[in-house]
């Protein structure tokens, strides 16, 4: 293993206090880092954390959320135990929690909760009452065939306006119902299957006097008709193929049978004059649909999206049938979460900014926050010089490059003003009618915001998030608090492993604004073209490189499966750019003193921020679960975002000595020119 030493600073004083932030347990160091470096860094994590029955994937973002959630949970109890004001913040996550947890009364209630539903759903007898049925579940938060939410107007991003967009699928994605593989004609059985065990639970057989097999055919071909009508993943990710705004006129031209005007009157916002039909030929096929597909086949559809959007709230019949499919089948888990678990993530969906106020009384430390601005300050100057010594890249995209950077927003632990949930009713009658009603709040929050100007100042994340994320039409970078811990932030750590770490989030959220969608909006989060035409074809030259690399790589042998380098195209720019620019603003530090420069735990600081780097991929997975993933997840599997990712960056080689031969090698003329 080749050393590269850095070169002690005169003035540096170490702190006695502060670690390498690399824990050698964590590493397998009978790997060799310039041969499989993922296993180098993580292989000690993976053997001391293997899967248990209840994961699909196990990795360092799945470690801190379950501490996360068992810190809310402490919360949750603290206030449980309390004689808590009726109405009050505490009264009402103590009341949502206790019911949840109830499992008796939910036995003893059964379908219950959910029989109202349905039996509105038997009484439709015309086209006209299909739609009011439908029109009330969007108000419940419930969206077969599409959905209205409030999102930016791309043009004036500035505005929130309305957005309608294909949803409906009970398996999610459109590839499920299509692909004609062993294994999704294997899925598509377990679904039916599942459909039909769930009609039966629920007792709308006995109501719409069919067989539960029967309507899991209706709802089968309803839910393939749609399928074949969807934008598939590649296609939704640009930011030109899905907005199309059309007056209200012009979208009932394209889609009589939807009823845009008065849909738009029973949603709350009248005055809406047009709106963003995300996938015209979609909403095509669903008025087509309205109007020629059986009646009885269309109720069984609405009457499944009831149920299964139910099913996790109801009795271990519902629950149970659900993990066998979504659980089992998808992701190869064995058991299901224990309840608290499935609990807690409902409270805290339905009340996060309440939880998250809490949370960060309770465990997020002040001084970290600021020790975030730094770091943050630090990666965009990082990320300014790199803009600005970009061989491929000339003046005039430059120039507009680090506007839009220097307009960044950035957000870091919590929100300034928290979200006020005075108007949430929680009652002691069942789980899932508190669940509906939490649905219905927030489907009117997100109303209240269309057509008015959109609040830069709002989070899109919990503090208890353990996630970051970009927005590209505000502009903004955001590092909820519960990120801002080992492996990703260490407090008592030398900064090099930080660097490595968060540093490399926090560039990796930056790169977002200028990743292969990213870079197609503003400063101002407008979708505009500010790219020179040679500077936009040296883009995505480099970019087809990151994306053939990933293209390349065989996931799994049996069924032989390879990854999606086009699906992740956007996130793995983004991680080669953080790295880039982490890596960069690290030396900085070092130079200004405020770097250990000396080798701890054996480690150089060169070589920590790599480690760091790695730790936080570290992951165990099913092979489901790597199925799962690889179909619908923008993100390349964990092992491939360190094997994949590090071979294009040139400092990678330079720390660890790579040679021709070696596994981790890429020869510099094939490495990618970006960020």
């Amino acid at each position: 293993m080749a050393v590269i030493a850095t070169g002690c600073q005169s003035h540096f004083t170490p702190d006695p206090n502060l670690t390498s932030g690399i824990d050698r347990a964590n590493l397998d160091t009978t790997a060799n880092p310039v041969n499989d470096f993922y296993q180098y860094a993580c292989g000690g994590w993976m053997a001391s954390h293997p899967l248990d029955q209840e994961h699909s994937r196990y990795g360092s973002f799945d470690f801190l959320a379950e501490q996360n959630q068992k810190q809310l949970r402490e919360i949750i109890d603290s206030v449980s135990n309390c004689d808590n004001e009726k109405g009050s913040i505490a009264d009402k996550i103590a009341t949502f929690y206790n019911i949840g947890m109830d499992s008796v009364h939910l036995q003893e209630q059964g379908a219950a909760p959910l029989k109202p539903y349905l039996e509105n759903i038997k009484a439709i007898n015309s086209r006209e009452a299909l739609w009011n049925e439908m029109m009330q579940m969007h108000l419940r938060g419930i969206n077969p065939f599409f959905g209205v939410f409030g999102e930016a107007d791309y043009d004036d991003a500035k505005m929130c306006i309305a957005w309608a967009y294909q949803t409906g699928l009970g398996m999610g994605d459109r590839d499920y119902y299509l692909d004609s593989d062993a294994n999704t004609m294997k899925l598509r059985e377990g679904y039916v299957k599942l459909m039909t065990k769930q009609f039966a639970n629920s007792g709308y057989d006995k109501i719409a006097g069919m067989p539960a097999n029967k309507l899991a055919e209706r709802v089968m071909a309803v839910e393939t008709r749609l399928a074949n009508a969807q934008y598939d993943k590649l296609t939704n990710r640009d930011p030109f193929k899905t907005f199309h705004k059309k007056t209200v006129d012009e979208a009932s031209a394209i889609a009589p049978n939807i009823q845009w005007a008065n849909y738009f009157k029973a949603y709350g916002i009248p005055e809406t004059k047009s709106f963003n039909l995300a996938q015209p030929e979609y909403f095509e096929e669903v008025s087509n649909v309205l109007a020629t597909e059986d009646l009885e086949s269309l109720k069984a559809y609405l009457a499944w999206q009831n149920i299964n959007e139910a099913a996790a709230y109801l009795s271990d019949d519902f629950v149970n049938a659900n993990f066998e499919f979504y659980g089992k089948m998808l992701s190869g888990r064995e058991v299901n979460r224990p309840r608290w678990k499935r609990v807690t993530s409902t409270v805290d969906g339905a009340m996060g900014e309440a939880l998250g106020q809490l949370y960060v009384e309770k465990f997020f430390p002040p001084e970290a926050k600021q020790r975030m601005v730094t770091l943050v300050d630090n990666l965009q100057d990082a990320f300014a010089k790199r803009i600005k010594d970009a061989t491929w890249m000339e003046k005039a995209t430059k120039k507009q490059a680090l506007a839009k950077l220097d307009a960044i927003l950035v957000k870091i632990g919590y929100p300034d003003t928290w979200r006020d949930y005075s108007g949430l009713q929680i009652e002691n009658d069942s789980y899932y009618a508190n669940v509906v009603r939490s649905n219905q709040f927030d489907v009117q929050y997100m109303i209240s915001k269309i057509n008015k100007p959109v609040d830069r100042n709002e989070w899109q994340m919990t503090p208890q998030t353990v996630n970051a994320y970009y927005n590209p039409t505000t502009n903004e970078i955001c590092f909820p608090a519960a990120i801002l811990q080992p492996p990703f932030f260490n407090m008592n750590a030398d900064d090099a492993a930080n660097y490595g770490g968060i540093g490399v989030v926090i560039g990796h959220e930056i790169t977002h604004g200028f990743d292969d969608q990213g870079r197609n909006y503003d400063k101002d989060g407008n979708l505009a073209d500010w790219w020179t035409e040679g500077d936009a074809e040296n883009f995505k030259n480099n970019a087809k490189v990151i994306s053939d690399a990933f293209s390349a790589v065989k996931v799994l042998d049996d069924p032989e499966t390879y990854a999606n380098g086009e699906l992740t195209l956007g996130e793995n720019i983004a991680d080669n750019g953080g790295i880039h620019i982490a890596f960069l603003a690290m030396q900085k530090a070092l130079k200004k003193g405020q770097i250990n420069p000396e080798e701890l735990d054996g480690f150089n600081p060169d070589q920590r921020f790599f480690l760091s780097y790695g730790a936080i991929w570290a992951s165990n997975i099913r092979n489901e679960e790597i199925i799962l993933l690889t179909k619908n997840d923008v993100h390349a599997l964990a092992k491939n975002r360190v094997n994949v990712t590090l071979p294009h960056i040139t400092e990678f080689h330079d720390t660890w000595g790579t040679k021709e031969g070696d596994g981790m090698w890429l020869a510099p003329s094939k490495r990618a020119q970006l960020w």
